[in-house]
């Protein structure tokens, strides 16, 4: 939480930018110094405000925020670099969204494990008119994962894959023993 840091001096004092009729009333510089002290963290936060958006410094608490903003599903457990990594991919991988690389980065990047994608399309080319089509007849998708060592419980995956999976495409986790 946020809050007000005793002894931090205000950037921007409010007592000095008060009118000519209010520099030598001392309840108004009482007043404006009290405000100072209740503002100073929150000017020295939207001076910084660059820094706190750059995932690299910017505080734990604040990259939770920030994923929330993109729509990522962060577990509490996940390493920190690991966290930041999807926080920063996740906004990009919205242009991807619906396709394998999408899935397989996002699935990656929160798990550290590389899923095996199934998909039941696919497209081919053959001279011969009665060949086999690709893929399997009813539309599905399937990822397939070791399920030890995840740093994400299955429900937090699912539902962060599930931002990234078309809507009309029915799909499924399977998580290997």
């Amino acid at each position: 939480m946020r809050g007000t840091v005793p002894g931090l001096p205000s950037p921007h004092p409010l007592g000095g930018t008060l009118p000519a009729l209010y520099a030598d009333d001392s309840f108004a510089q009482r007043l404006c110094r009290g405000l100072d002290e209740v503002l100073a963290p929150a000017l020295v936060t939207l001076d910084c405000l660059p820094a706190y958006l750059d995932l690299a410094p910017a505080p734990a608490d604040l990259v939770e925020w920030l994923a929330s903003w993109v729509g990522a599903a962060l577990a509490l457990h996940m390493p920190d670099q690991r966290r930041r990594q999807l926080v920063a991919a996740a906004a990009r991988l919205y242009v991807w969204r619906g396709t394998p690389t999408a899935i397989r980065t996002v699935v990656e990047l929160s798990t550290g494990q590389v899923p095996e994608i199934l998909e039941s399309g696919g497209t081919a080319w053959s001279p011969d008119p009665d060949s086999r089509l690709p893929g399997w007849p009813d539309p599905g998708l399937i990822i397939r994962m070791q399920a030890a060592d995840q740093p994400i419980e299955e429900s937090q995956l699912k539902s962060l894959i599930a931002a990234f999976v078309p809507a009309h495409v029915p799909w499924r986790l399977e998580l290997r023993r």
